[in-house]
């Protein structure tokens, strides 16, 4: 059945992958107006009003001060947009479903969603081996992430961010060594943790920013710890849509489902957090820029790098190749 002459169908020819706009709001409502889904702002008496190209859009945000309409989250649901509400600057993300309080969304209902990746996926998971291999997988494809885009930037003469290559190869080469002689979960999450250690501080010594340490929850005034948070965020929720895209239910993980039960959005998320978020962090907390100057930032890195795509192909080639082995 049409609405105002549009059909579900029309508001999904764009491909998750391929959709342009992550929206952070805040101090708004959202809400439909002539069929349209729009957010309005208050300057004193007036109002504003600012269109949400739904079909284009994979993930909306709603800070602080936000309230939606239930004719808005209907047609958030037609055209396949996760939602969430979050805190302020889009940190810690809140909703009330079944995945982790801290990465949580809601997702659009479908029954028309393909099954044949969920069930790869559940062909290899209750295999230790098997979940153990496709975790590894992940985080090579992170690996070669890391190294792809840390060295793009000498081969596009940006003078931003000039990393060591062979300290970064070589902090690499020994994560992937340590990586495929891991023989359990628990030793491959370590070499991880100590991969991402030594990045902080390859990152950290690369734009001068001196003495840094990693704390969650914003870091009290450090912005790179702040802006880390809210880019890690906009990752989760990209890797949100990567799962709802293929089918494959949050609590499924390979490497993060012994302590959170969004899990698999975490293991998604980490194939370009550190590629891509990582140097915004620091380069936007060296130069002085906003919350909203630095998701910018990281929304046009996502872009560029196809960032949707790389975490919807990784699913469905893991899904498939994993229930080959």
């Amino acid at each position: 059945m049409s609405v105002n002459g549009i059909t579900p169908s029309d508001l999904k020819t764009i491909l998750h992958s391929k959709r342009a706009n992550i929206y952070y709001l805040e101090k708004c409502r959202v809400q439909v107006n002539g069929g349209r889904v729009e957010y309005v702002t208050q300057e004193g008496k007036d109002s504003f009003y600012w269109n949400i190209p739904i079909a284009n859009t994979t993930a909306v945000m709603l800070g602080m001060g936000t309230s939606v309409t239930q004719m808005a989250m209907r047609e958030f649901a037609r055209a396949g947009v996760m939602v969430g509400f979050c805190g302020t600057d889009g940190t810690p993300l809140y909703s009330a479903n079944e995945v982790d309080i801290d990465v949580s969304w809601f997702c659009p209902q479908s029954e028309y969603r393909p099954t044949s990746y969920l069930q790869n996926w559940v062909s290899f998971w209750f295999d230790e081996q098997k979940r153990l291999q496709a975790a590894k997988q992940f985080q090579y494809i992170r690996l070669q992430q890391i190294e792809k885009y840390w060295l793009a930037s000498k081969k596009q003469r940006d003078k931003s961010f000039h990393p060591d290559s062979q300290n970064l190869k070589n902090s690499l080469e020994r994560a992937r060594l340590a990586m495929e002689s891991a023989n359990d979960h628990t030793t491959l999450m370590l070499q991880e943790a100590q991969l991402t250690k030594s990045l902080y501080k390859l990152v950290s010594q690369t734009v001068g920013y001196g003495h840094f340490t990693r704390a969650k929850r914003g870091g009290g005034v450090d912005m790179a710890n702040r802006f880390l948070d809210q880019g890690n965020y906009l990752a989760y929720g990209l890797a949100a849509v990567a799962t709802w895209v293929t089918g494959i239910p949050h609590g499924l993980a390979v490497m993060h489902g012994k302590t959170r039960r969004g899990g698999l959005v975490f293991d998604i998320a980490d194939l370009i957090k550190d590629a891509l978020v990582m140097p915004q962090a620091f380069l936007a907390a060296m130069e002085g820029e906003d919350n909203q100057m630095f998701r910018q930032r990281c929304i046009n890195a996502f872009q560029q790098a196809d960032a949707l795509d790389l975490m919807i192909s990784s699913l469905q080639e893991t899904a498939e190749g994993s229930a080959l082995r």
